[in-house]
């Protein structure tokens, strides 16, 4: 019997758990005894999996840019040389992302320079191919649009999906669907407007 995703390990647990803690707390907030009982081992055992909090940290925020990009790359070969359905593709995986990894927006939005320059500066470079990734395929879809408007643009849109976990309280918001759908509307509009009058 085959399963749809695979089972998350114990390190992927312990991952979840840092990021929604360091999320709520702050890294400097949580302690490994926290991380290990949110998880069900004690906090030395968590040095088993990660020498300390900063791997931790660096695991996930090298991690998701890592991801991110690794995504977009598919998307790519799968759009086929369609602007149009790559576009959609980009932005739909950024929407998924936006509303199910809020912890590790919050994560990158306050913790990024605790890392370690090389980390720091992984993260940073798989950023930047992301960002070439949406540029490319919005050039190509407008290629009237001027590559500073563009790129302008791309980076706006990131900064509206990104806004997820700033919103008021889930409880407030509409259903996950019609939030997916209205991010899409908007990231649409956003990048459409690179087209001049």
């Amino acid at each position: 019997m085959t399963t749809s995703a695979a089972a998350p390990t114990r390190r992927d647990q312990i991952l979840k758990e840092a990021a929604r803690l360091f999320a709520e707390r702050g890294f400097h907030g949580v302690g490994v005894d926290e991380i290990g009982a949110a998880v069900g081992i004690s906090g030395p055992g968590l040095y088993r999996h990660f020498a300390g909090k900063d791997a931790m940290l660096a695991e996930l925020l090298v991690g998701i840019s890592g991801r991110l990009y690794a995504g977009g790359r598919k998307h790519v070969e799968a759009a086929a040389g369609d602007p149009a359905a790559l576009l959609d593709r980009l932005i739909d995986g950024h929407i998924e992302f936006a509303l199910d990894d809020r912890d590790l927006i919050i994560l990158h939005d306050r913790e990024l320079d605790r890392l370690r320059d090389s980390d720091r500066k992984l993260v940073r470079q798989l950023q930047r191919q992301y960002v070439e990734l949406w540029v490319d395929a919005v050039r190509q879809l407008h290629p009237q649009a001027l590559e500073p408007q563009v790129r302008t643009a791309v980076h706006a849109v990131f900064g509206l999906l990104n806004s997820t976990p700033h919103l008021s309280r889930r409880a407030t918001l509409p259903g996950r669907a019609a939030m997916a759908a209205l991010l899409r509307r908007l990231a649409h509009g956003a990048l459409a407007a690179v087209t001049p009058y």
